[in-house]
């Protein structure tokens, strides 16, 4: 049977005929907000590249981790920008620097109503930048790194952080995360690896967020954007160390790796909606030139449709709130 006895449009009739068989459906829990917080604020400073987005004080992070639970938001993950920086990223690592002071003050305002997720790399605390120590050559040590990064999972794990999100693209990241964690009696925190995540042109805006000291790139140990079956085999190697959650980075541009990676694997299968994507929709939207709302909405359920379950976006609470109104 075909047209005229075979009509699709019927299914399209009216809104509740259109909710009735919706295929992909998006849900304020599954949505994670990345949240800033600067050593030494007295107020929130706006981030120019990323409007609506601030730097946090410990004060004001403390009323958007309630607001976002408020919303219904599934969880937050927190990003530290110190006020000095080192080599070796000791503030990383420090009970009381400000990444850690910040998980201990989120997880204090919301318990376990929202999981509380950790940024753990050495970027945002290292005076070159880079996700890692440097070699006597000026190269990323992977190894060396590893034993900082084990030393950063435990220190976040001691501040309350119910899971560390491992950024940094080095080999063997995941497992020894997992043992550093498991040996200091943490086998509850989870592990949420960016497993493929790529040397992409998107992060500029996040590099304003978190006052970037990099100089270069980092292509000797993210991604290129050109491979996928790389992702496959990064993503493979993850899981069999112990990742709880694989994640894709960036999102859109990649969306058919989000697809591939979740075909490939039986954990959950997050995607981060980066700062470029969030910033090229705000100037298109400022400028007339789309309509804000909506296209907020159909990114995320491109991003949920092609396999993602978790997804982190700057628009986390202001979508929560427009999927209430939508359903």
């Amino acid at each position: 049977m075909t047209y005229p006895d075979v009509r699709p449009r019927r299914l399209r009739r009216s809104p509740a005929v259109r909710r009735l068989v919706e295929e992909t459906r998006l849900a304020p829990a599954e949505l994670v907000l990345p949240l800033f917080v600067r050593e030494g604020l007295t107020e929130p400073r706006p981030i120019a590249s990323l409007p609506g987005v601030v730097q946090h004080t410990r004060d004001s992070l403390r009323k958007a981790a309630a607001e976002a639970v408020g919303a219904g938001v599934g969880g937050m993950m927190l990003f530290g920008v110190p006020s000095r920086r080192d080599e070796a990223g000791s503030g990383a690592t420090d009970p009381d620097g400000v990444l850690n002071t910040a998980i201990r003050d989120v997880v204090a305002e919301v318990g376990d109503a929202a999981v509380v997720m950790s940024d753990l790399c050495l970027d945002e605390f290292t005076s070159h930048g880079h996700c890692g120590v440097l070699a006597a050559d000026g190269s990323v040590d992977n190894d060396a790194t590893l034993a900082r990064y084990a030393e950063m999972a435990v220190a976040q794990a001691s501040a309350g952080v119910h899971m560390v999100g491992l950024s940094g693209m080095m080999d063997g990241q995941v497992g020894a995360v997992r043992r550093a964690l498991d040996a200091a009696g943490h086998t509850d925190v989870s592990i949420l690896a960016y497993a493929a995540k790529y040397a992409s042109a998107f992060y500029g805006p996040f590099r304003e967020a978190v006052e970037s000291a990099l100089v270069g790139d980092r292509r000797t140990y993210q991604q290129d954007p050109a491979n996928l079956r790389e992702a496959l085999r990064e993503v493979a190697l993850d899981v069999a160390e112990g990742a709880d959650i694989v994640m894709v980075k960036p999102a859109l541009p990649y969306l058919d790796v989000v697809a591939a990676v979740r075909d490939a694997v039986r954990v959950p299968v997050a995607a981060y909606q980066v700062s470029g994507e969030y910033a090229m929709v705000e100037a298109a939207a400022a400028n007339g030139w789309l309509e804000r709302e909506p296209v907020i909405l159909e990114t995320l359920t491109a991003i949920r449709r092609a396999g993602a379950q978790v997804i982190l976006t700057y628009w986390a609470v202001e979508a929560a709130r427009l999927l209430r109104e939508r359903y």
